[in-house]
């Protein structure tokens, strides 16, 4: 085991944004709009990192309620996969395994760059495969991640317990993650972290820089209960705001790409990003 650390030590951290600073959220029920007309539920929390204040559309969901990550798990995976070594760097490539899947763009060789931007499930499943069971409870567990209501014991198949629900998170504890991924606190090279915040970089625009990861996945594999996430940051002026959006559909064809963008930038807007001035 000494051979995983690669000269990191064993830092167990509590993914909370807010911890029990309970005077600095405010709760902000303007944004339920944005839910009712796309015809979802869930919620929204943005941290402004300058402030230390945190604005929440639905508290008890966001503080208490798990979620299967879905492919927002692909940040974690991708950490650990480059810290462990098995993926050797950016551009690992791995061949395509001939199956046929339902996003053309994830039936061909990928690189790991590739496979992150079209959020591939088959070439992070085989990196999880890679990796192992032992190593992954262990960084895990070194992260203390999905930890908020007690320590998740890794079951099932290597790879796929963050899609079949398993695994779950709560969207405080997503929050928490990607404000310590943003400034390199989380217990990985720096060079590792650096790697996969440039990768979540979607929009770099005059007025702003727009970074984010998406997931999606069903509750139950039989059930049509989508779950919906977007969770990373928006800058300006050299500024970070932090968000996570967590929305789920129990309609049987769900736009979830189509939907999650636009309450995400809807809400950005409503709350007065997208011009420069925050």
């Amino acid at each position: 085991m000494a051979g995983v650390f690669k000269g990191v030590a064993l830092i167990l951290i509590v993914f909370s944004v807010t911890g029990c600073r309970i005077s600095a959220i405010k709760t902000d029920n303007s944004l339920e709009k944005y839910f009712k007309e796309n015809g979802v539920t869930g919620c929204f929390a943005l941290f402004n990192n300058g402030t230390g204040k945190i604005t929440v559309y639905n508290r008890d969901r966001y503080f208490d309620s798990t979620y299967l990550p879905a492919s927002t798990f692909k940040i974690v995976n991708t950490l650990i996969g480059l810290q462990t070594g098995v993926i050797s760097s950016d551009t690992m490539l791995i061949k395509w395994d001939g199956v046929k899947r339902p996003f053309e763009s994830w039936n061909k060789d990928l690189t790991m760059t590739e496979a992150f931007r079209v959020s591939s499930v088959p070439y992070y499943q085989e990196v999880a495969r890679r990796i192992g069971r032992d190593t992954m409870q262990f960084w895990l567990d070194s992260m203390g991640y999905a930890q908020k209501h007690g320590r998740t014991e890794l079951k099932g198949a290597i790879d796929s317990f963050w899609l079949n629900g398993e695994l779950k998170v709560t969207p405080d504890e997503q929050l928490g993650m990607i404000k310590m991924l943003y400034f390199k606190q989380l217990p990985f090279f720096p060079v590792h972290q650096e790697t996969v915040k440039s990768l979540m970089l979607a929009e770099d625009k005059p007025n702003y820089r727009l970074s984010y990861k998406t997931g999606w996945g069903f509750w139950e594999p039989k059930e049509k209960r989508h779950i919906g996430w977007v969770l990373g940051w928006i800058e300006e002026n050299n500024h970070p705001y932090f968000f996570v959006l967590n929305i789920e559909s129990f309609k049987e064809n769900f736009d979830m790409a189509g939907v999650r963008q636009k309450i995400l930038k809807d809400i950005l807007k409503h709350l007065g990003f997208f011009e420069g001035k925050m």
